[in-house]
């Protein structure tokens, strides 16, 4: 499968999956509000949610597909599916007593994670609750990343692309059956997250049983290829997660702030994660296992050849997706949210965190391919002194700016500190020799954000000529005009594009048709 395509494919099926969220998100924005009871379940599933994306897919992925990559490339698919089952020995002996102990520890790692709800026992208490039902989601889709990393390293990209849309189907089913069968929507809502985990796992072992491969249980052993594959994840976790090391102290800080601010934050990032999922995970997914291939061989072109494309369509799709949320965040906020227990002054709080969030996002999308460089070469050691310093920057300038910012300081903190980390990869990249870009990333990369900005202009115009129909009562109204907004936005950053020579269709077409090379 080509790069392009892989993208893609990975690209597609995270969008399916964001619309879901979506449609989960405008429900729950409804049901729960921003207030106490939103805060407690946004706080319960951020616990999991920050263990997931550390270790289950940030440092397992970013170490065991290279390490699985490079077996099949060496010795062989049977070597590498033992080396799989070494693997999930392993992590079922670490997953389950640490998911029974997190589980008993909870009013204590709940002191940690938003220390703030302290002063409101009956939010607190309520966050315990929900976080016990969420937290074994954990080692569900630690399985689920492990049996995803086999089917990547064999360039079999869309079963765990889809495998996330299984999650949001079944929160959207706990939100709409609730309330008629008796049952209060945040439990609920949080015994589906655990669901969720169960439904995936078994997709993912159908998908890898199509593909010819069933793990076996063994007992954990720490064979060399093991005890290799722990040295990398201890660093790979901070070096790969780094974003969600800073929204987790995002959540740590706005804990002290009035009730909503954690909400605020939440429905923020929702948007702001959508260019991350589609674009940032997209290519850092596609790139990992196309990279370790490349390194395995020693092929220095095309390490070259690949981490420039990655940059090149990481900035064709990220500046404009900044500049998008930065400009049209508002009227996004308002359309897709702004119902029930969600009004006007949470639109306006939201979508200011949105445009915080959005101005670090082309540095996001970048450092996912920045990274995936090292982690090709089996060096997570770089990216973790790289995140050690975001994240102490992060922390830091996001309490200096809560005085005068409160919440929407907590996100532009995030987003500032995003563009030191793509400096910090990108310098240390360039001392080895590693970063030496071809020509057509550097003559497109300008033309980009000029293309960007026209648009940003643009989208402000038609934000003000339509805002009559983005705030009128029927919701397919609001809707038709949002699409609209975005559409031509689309549209217009294409033209734009296409006549700067910032990119060729038929060169995106080419590259879908291309053979894997």
């Amino acid at each position: 499968m080509s790069f392009a395509r892989a993208v893609a494919t990975v690209g597609g099926l995270t969008m399916v999956s964001r619309v879901a969220g979506f449609a989960r998100d405008v429900l729950t924005a409804a049901v729960l509000g921003a207030g106490p009871v939103a805060d407690a379940f946004f706080v319960a599933l951020k616990l999991p949610n920050l263990f997931r994306r550390l270790f289950a897919e940030g440092a397992f992925s970013v170490a065991f597909v290279p390490l699985f990559a490079r077996t099949v490339t060496m010795e062989g698919r049977p070597a590498a599916v033992r080396f799989a089952e070494e693997a999930l020995a392993v992590l079922l002996a670490v997953l389950v007593p640490f998911t029974l102990a997190a589980v008993a520890a909870m009013p204590w790692l709940m002191h940690a994670l938003a220390p703030g709800f302290a002063d409101e026992p009956a939010k607190f208490d309520m966050a315990v609750s929900l976080a016990r039902l969420t937290f074994p989601y954990l080692m569900l889709v630690a399985l689920v990343a492990l049996l995803g990393g086999v089917l990547n390293a064999l360039d079999r990209f869309g079963p765990f692309a889809a495998a996330p849309i299984a999650f949001n189907l079944t929160l959207i089913a706990a939100l709409v059956t609730a309330r008629p069968l008796g049952l209060d929507p945040g439990p609920a809502m949080a015994a589906a997250v655990t669901l969720s985990g169960v439904v995936q796992l078994v997709w993912m072992a159908w998908a890898c049983r199509g593909e010819g491969i069933v793990l076996r249980l063994r007992a954990p052993t720490l064979t060399p290829g093991v005890r290799r594959l722990l040295r990398l994840i201890g660093p790979g976790a901070l070096g790969a997660g780094v974003v969600q090391v800073n929204l987790f102290i995002n959540v740590v800080i706005a804990s002290f702030l009035p009730s909503g601010a954690v909400s605020f934050l939440y429905y923020a990032d929702r948007l702001n994660q959508l260019p991350l999922g589609v674009i940032g995970i997209a290519i850092g997914t596609a790139l990992l296992p196309l990279l370790a291939r490349h390194a395995a061989a020693n092929d220095q072109e095309g390490l070259r050849a690949g981490l420039s494309r990655a940059l090149e369509y990481g900035l064709l799709l990220g500046l404009p997706a900044a500049v998008a949320l930065g400009v049209a965040g508002r009227p996004m906020v308002a359309v897709l949210f702004e119902r029930g227990a969600f009004g006007p002054a949470e639109t306006a709080a939201t979508a200011a965190a949105l445009a915080a969030y959005a101005v670090g996002i082309p540095a996001f999308v970048i450092v996912k391919a920045l990274s995936a460089a090292f982690f090709a070469r089996q060096d997570t050691a770089t990216p973790v002194r790289a995140a050690i310093v975001v994240t102490l920057a992060n922390t830091a300038l996001g309490i200096a700016l809560l005085p005068w910012l409160g919440h929407v300081g907590v996100a532009l903190a995030t987003g500032l500190t995003g563009w030191l980390n793509m400096a910090l990869l990108a310098a240390a990249l360039h001392r080895r020799g590693h970063l030496a870009l071809d020509e057509r990333v550097r003559r497109r990369a300008p033309r980009i954000l000029l293309a960007a900005l026209v648009m940003g202009l643009g989208l402000a115009a038609g934000a003000a000529a339509l805002d009559p129909w983005l705030h009128a009562p029927g919701g397919a109204v609001r809707f038709a005009a949002l699409a609209l907004l975005v559409g031509g936005g689309l549209v217009l950053f294409a033209g734009i594009a296409q006549a700067l020579g910032a990119a060729r269709l038929g060169e995106v077409k080419g590259l879908l048709r291309k053979p894997p090379s």
